[in-house]
């Protein structure tokens, strides 16, 4: 089955500060962000959902423990991205072949553009990117064969992009416009106008 070994790791460590602190714990369609972006990684082709937490950690982990996902704690989220990152990779069991990275702020780029990537990886792509329109976004997969490599070139809040320019060989871009969206939450006016998209969407 497509994903069999394909792990889907949603950060979710950071305070978002931009956001006033809390982010992740703001009500979207009536639950936390953060739950919006779980749900949609466990639609998605994947072996397994890792929830990488970090400021109010136990907090998070009751938000997110009932969905049956596997909780891992980042001490250093403080430091940045790349450090949920690494603390995702670490918690991969040596049967995930690939791991998708997901944003906790991201709630419209989940199961459709995960299972684009998965097929991706499927076909042989060591570095999947869900594009938009061209331009890379968010979620991200990279074959177990890379991280290494990756983890190496992380660096506080970077994230991978600059993983992804030194290496244009490793990586296959993955149009998901039609199935996505890249828009996350930065500010209370993203939430209520990512809110509102929501509500239109169920109607």
């Amino acid at each position: 089955m497509p994903g069999e070994t394909v792990a889907a790791i949603v950060l979710a460590a950071g305070e978002g500060s931009r956001f006033g602190g809390g982010k992740l714990f703001a009500d979207f369609g009536g639950k936390p962000l953060v739950c919006a972006v779980v749900e949609e990684a466990l639609k998605s082709p994947v072996y397994e959902v890792i929830v990488v937490v970090g400021y109010e950690a136990g907090r998070m982990r009751g938000i997110c423990g009932h969905y049956g996902v596997r909780i891992v704690e980042n001490r250093d989220w403080r430091e940045g991205q790349s450090t949920s990152v690494r603390a995702g990779l670490a918690a991969c069991g040596p049967e995930v072949g690939a791991a998708v990275v997901m944003l906790g702020d991201q709630p419209f780029a989940g199961a459709g553009a995960v299972r684009r990537l998965v097929e991706a990886y499927e076909r042989g792509a060591r570095v999947a990117v869900a594009t938009y329109g061209g331009e890379r976004r968010n979620p991200v997969l990279f074959r177990r064969d890379v991280w290494s490599s990756l983890e190496m070139e992380l660096s506080g809040d970077r994230g991978a992009r600059p993983f992804l320019r030194r290496h244009p060989e490793m990586v296959f871009d993955v149009e998901c416009g039609e199935v996505a969206s890249p828009e996350d939450v930065d500010t209370e006016e993203d939430l209520v106008r990512l809110s509102k998209s929501k509500e239109e969407e169920r109607r």
